[in-house]
């Protein structure tokens, strides 16, 4: 029965391995699906909808092969579709029957930056994300609903006509390890059963002994014979073949016994070892089966749900997108930086002139001009790439987009944070940094939206703030000028009445370095504050306020107030590297470009407009004429 018991085990072990190897093999299914996108009709772009990409769940991955430059971005539909309005291109879309299909969009603008003209895609801040590479390109992605990829070469040659995508499958067997685990145990069960069989059988067909012949009749021992038995010599040894006489000395024990038992021990040793040896290889073939697994072939327990912080702010029916990502931005950051950072080593203005417009590319401009001439001459801070504490995007879906930040130069705490705004007049153009200023050492930014929610422009003629937009440079302005008797200096918290106050001081040292000089008789210096011609950039806060960055021109102009007397740029050589003149018998007209950014509270608040950030620079030097 032992026997019937170890076949049945090794059948279940047989039955159970074999299916879980099974299902690791020959009933595993496909890896992935795939699917192959064509084009009817070469086109320098080709756009993959995001229904195509999103048709099977799970990790895209786009192969691309063609000649030359492969390139792939990721972006919203709606931006794609805006930047690929001016021209043709082929789009792949998902048909009702699953399958995919392709068509050629023709142009629906003109005008309005759009050229029509051969685009290098490489390089937009459009994009989500982007990959370039030679003749081959892999990109494994996770495209969210709404986003679509564009495939395309440099904007000349025809886009790759080479393009496979596919998903993965679930290929997991998660029965394959406990049916293989399970196929084990029987086989070990199997073979100790099988052990115990043998053994059984052997100990009962085992060789038979003949019945001993019958004893003789024992006769009692006289007890008083026992001394004289005991005194008696010791018999001699009996001669081979003879019986010995009388029974055997109750002193001695018999070695045959202990032979007997130590021959009986090493039968016993014997099974014991082999059972241990045919255990060994069942192990084997148990650990050799699951030596190759992976955790596709174990159960695996319900995921427990990570949990997410809870939204504080909730987006508005009908809210448009946020201008950009935080990945964007800071790819855009660390783009801008570099351009810079170059732009500063040669002095081009003109590559600085792609990232920058308006009071902050003057500022550069000017300072390129006079590094010339003046070594030493201070360059505006440059735009690090290290950290974006605070982004507020504009949540818009149109042109142009606005975008504020506040970036910290890494850990370096001596250095003062910058915040900026840039802007991105159309799909064609990549964003340029118009304000940038330095944050004031007490300066704390009001609560803004969070970037994945993204904040509205306030209209520059917005009632709703305690000063418009379009009015806070000129009110500053004039408290810059008269102080405390400006009607408008109880509107600013004393930090700004500080930095005003600054200004004033600055005027008189130059008022004073022009006494000592003896020079105040021969001329006159004069100074004005207005409004720069910037239009304001307002983003709005949470509590209903605005964070505004204007620029405020501090203009100084000294002019010779006698005939014969003339204004002479000998210990001003920056502004006689901007002129180029020596002196003049006119005069000249400095101006330094202030660049501000203030926290304005909304109306009817008891808080006062802030100064959050200031920075300063030499604008221009021009002769008056």
């Amino acid at each position: 029965m032992r026997f019937v018991w170890a076949v049945l085990a090794f059948v279940l072990a047989a039955v159970l391995i074999g299916t879980g190897i099974a299902q690791r093999t020959i009933f595993l299914g496909p890896k992935d699906v795939t699917a192959e996108l064509t084009v009817k009709s070469p086109q320098a772009y080709t756009v993959i909808d995001s229904a195509v990409l999103r048709s099977h769940p799970g990790e895209q991955t786009l192969v691309a092969h063609g000649e030359g430059t492969i390139f792939v971005a990721q972006a919203r539909t709606a931006d794609l579709e805006a930047w690929l309005s001016d021209t043709s291109f082929n789009r792949i879309t998902l048909a009702k029957d699953g399958t995919t299909t392709s068509k050629v969009v023709e142009p629906t603008v003109t005008g309005d930056g759009a050229t029509g003209a051969a685009r290098n895609p490489a390089g937009s801040d459009l994009w989500l994300d982007s990959f370039t590479d030679k003749n081959a390109l892999i990109d494994r992605m996770q495209v969210p609903d709404g986003v679509s990829v564009l495939v395309a070469s440099d904007g000349k040659a025809d886009a790759p006509g080479d393009v496979v995508l596919s998903w993965p499958l679930d290929t997991a067997t998660p029965w394959a390890g406990p049916l293989m685990v399970a196929g084990g145990v029987f086989l070990l069960l199997g073979l100790v059963l099988y052990v115990l069989a043998i053994r059984h059988s052997r100990r009962g067909r085992g060789p038979r002994r003949k019945a001993p012949p019958p004893l003789p009749v024992t006769e009692p021992i006289d007890v008083s014979d026992r001394e004289a038995l005991d005194a008696a010599p010791s018999a001699p040894a009996p001669e081979a073949g003879a019986e010995p006489e009388g029974p055997a000395p109750t002193g001695e024990a018999d070695p045959a016994p202990r032979g007997g038992d130590a021959a009986r021990e090493r039968r016993a040793v014997v099974p014991k070892r082999r059972r241990a040896l045919l255990l060994v290889p069942a192990l084997g073939v148990t650990a050799a089966l699951l030596s190759g697994c992976t955790p596709d072939i174990w159960p695996h327990a319900a995921e427990t749900p990570t949990p997410t912080p809870t939204e504080t702010q909730a987006a508005e029916a009908g809210q448009q997108s946020p201008a950009v990502t935080e990945a964007q931005a800071a790819r855009i950051l660390e783009s801008i930086s570099a351009t810079l950072a170059d732009a500063d080593k040669t002095h081009d203005a003109t590559k600085a002139a792609t990232r920058l417009e308006g009071a902050a590319l003057d500022a550069r401009k000017t300072a390129y001009a006079v590094r010339g001439s003046v070594a030493d001459f201070a360059l505006p801070a440059a735009i690090p790439a290290d950290k974006i504490k605070i982004l507020v995007p504009q949540a818009y879906d149109s042109w142009p987009r606005t975008v504020l930040m506040l970036v910290e130069h890494g850990t370096d705490q001596k250095v003062a944070p910058l915040i900026m705004t840039m802007t991105q007049p159309d799909p064609w153009s990549n964003y340029k940094i118009s304000s940038v200023a330095e944050m004031q050492a007490a300066a704390k930014l009001p609560n803004m939206a969070p970037a994945w929610l993204g904040a509205k422009l306030t209209p520059p003629d917005s009632p709703f703030l305690a000063t418009a937009p379009d009015d806070l440079a000129k009110e500053f302005a004039d408290v810059i000028d008269k102080a405390d008797k400006s009607e408008f200096s109880d509107r600013f918290d004393k930090t700004a009445l500080d930095f005003a106050k600054s200004v004033r001081d600055s005027r008189a040292a130059l008022q004073q370095a022009l006494k000592d000089a003896n020079a105040d008789t021969t001329s006159s210096l004069t100074f004005a504050a207005a409004a720069g011609p910037e239009a304001p950039v307002s983003m709005s806060s949470i509590d209903s306020g605005a964070i505004v960055a204007v620029t405020v021109d501090d203009s100084q102009t000294i002019k010779p107030t006698s005939a014969d007397a003339v204004i002479k740029l000998d210990k001003n050589p920056s502004a006689k590297a901007l002129t180029g003149v020596d002196q003049s018998a006119t005069g000249f007209v400095t101006v330094y470009g202030v660049q501000l950014f203030f926290a304005v509270p909304a109306q009817g608040s008891d808080a006062k407009i802030t100064l959050l950030a200031a920075s300063q620079q030499l604008q221009s030097v021009t002769e008056i004429k």
